[in-house]
């Protein structure tokens, strides 16, 4: 039996369900955290929550700006995206919540940590690898995968049995459920488990529709460092608050949204309707600046392993060898990734207009035909007969 338990808490129903669930059952003070990731919840009555539920420490901390520097914009510098398609967004943010819930159990001096991710779902496994990665003799309490509860109903009335005041909004089932964070909000289950049906427009909440966003097209011009975006139109930013700026420009113009049929790792397929703004722009105008700066060899070995990459993260091995040996081969060849990106904004799309580096592989010499330069076009016979040597060979 644990003598105290470190809980991620979202101050929502079914973690304060959790929350005094684990209390009953395991009768030993829980320590409930929250983190502040860009999720755009209202965070000051989290405190007065966990407290009516008798909980004496309370730790809700603002990581927005980690999360984005040490997490979000490292997974951007290989181009991300799990199945070709999605930006990873709830996947990137368990690792740091992890992490920093074990070290508040180290600090409180707990031996258990909770989470309210169900059974079904990525999540567990993600929040779980993480949690043995930092602590490998951690007891890990699942409450989705152990409780008596099977339906919305049960918690109700679990909760208004113990004095947890339930919402009105929340009486009945919810027709789908949501992760949110500064770099996306995901939407799934329930009316959008049919992926035959289009979701209907009140799922999206941070981004307008094509037929709503502005009918006037958008200029921006982003900076980068060492792969890494560092302005906005000549404004210096801080990570977290550079994306969130480029959330608020792509959001009204309708830029962002994925509905996906994935595959999980725990072995279904699942729908989702993603919304991931800002990370839109930055990784069209990443490649682009990336398409002046690296070299072709680099360039491909990069768009090779990302693959590997993103499900290495989407599976929740963020902590893995492999993970931190791809990430050190990834930012490698980042030092040369400087320069700035012009783009236009229109009606869902991200258009590409125009990029410029001091550290440019561009030559204008080799490729203009108003120029002769160094590249002599004789030389160019030669390579074709090497290669074409086993296409005659096999014309049998």
């Amino acid at each position: 039996m644990p003598k105290k338990i470190v809980l991620a808490y979202s101050g929502g129903l079914d973690t304060s369900v959790i929350l005094k669930w684990l209390q009953n059952k395991y009768e030993c003070p829980v320590v409930t955290f929250t983190a502040d990731i860009g999720q755009g919840d209202e965070l000051s009555p989290i405190e007065a929550k966990a407290k009516n539920l008798g909980v004496a420490e309370i730790f809700i901390e603002d990581l927005q700006e980690e999360f984005v520097r040490d997490y979000v914009f490292p997974m951007f510098r290989a181009n991300t995206l799990y199945e070709g398609t999605y930006l990873l967004g709830t996947a990137i943010a368990r690792p740091l919540i992890a992490k920093r819930q074990i070290e508040i159990a180290k600090i409180v001096g707990a031996d258990a940590v909770a989470h309210g991710a169900t059974g079904k779902g990525n999540d567990q496994v993600r929040f779980e690898l993480g949690y043995y990665a930092n602590n490998p003799k951690i007891e890990v309490i699942a409450p989705w995968r152990d409780w008596e509860f099977q339906s919305r109903k049960d918690l109700i009335e679990y909760a208004e049995k113990n004095q947890i005041t339930v919402p009105k909004d929340k009486m009945g089932e919810p027709p789908f459920s949501t992760d949110a964070n500064l770099l996306h909000t995901s939407s799934e289950g329930k009316l959008l488990e049919d992926p035959w049906i289009e979701p209907p427009e009140y799922v999206f909440s941070r981004t307008s529709s094509i037929e709503d966003s502005p009918d006037k097209a958008e200029e921006l011009i982003i900076e980068f460092k060492n792969g890494d975006p560092v302005s906005i139109n000549n404004d210096n930013l801080k990570p977290h608050e550079l994306l969130a700026k480029l959330n608020s420009i792509a959001g009204k113009h309708g830029v962002g949204r994925v509905d996906l049929v994935e595959n999980r790792f725990v072995g279904m397929k699942s729908r989702g309707i993603y919304e991931t703004p800002g990370g839109t722009i930055l990784i069209n105008a990443r490649k682009a600046i990336e398409s002046i700066t690296l070299d072709k060899g680099e360039a491909h070995l990069k768009d090779e392993i990302m693959p590997k990459y993103a499900e290495t993260i989407y599976n929740g091995f963020w902590f893995s060898s492999e993970r931190i040996a791809m990430q050190r081969l990834i930012d490698s060849t980042q030092k040369n990734v400087n320069g700035e990106v012009k783009i236009k904004i229109f009606k869902g799309n991200v258009i590409i207009l125009g990029r410029k580096s001091n550290n440019s592989l561009y030559d204008n010499s080799l490729v203009s035909f108003d120029e002769v330069g160094d590249y002599n076009q004789k030389d160019a016979e030669g390579f074709i007969k090497v290669n074409s040597v086993r296409l005659k060979k096999n014309n049998r």
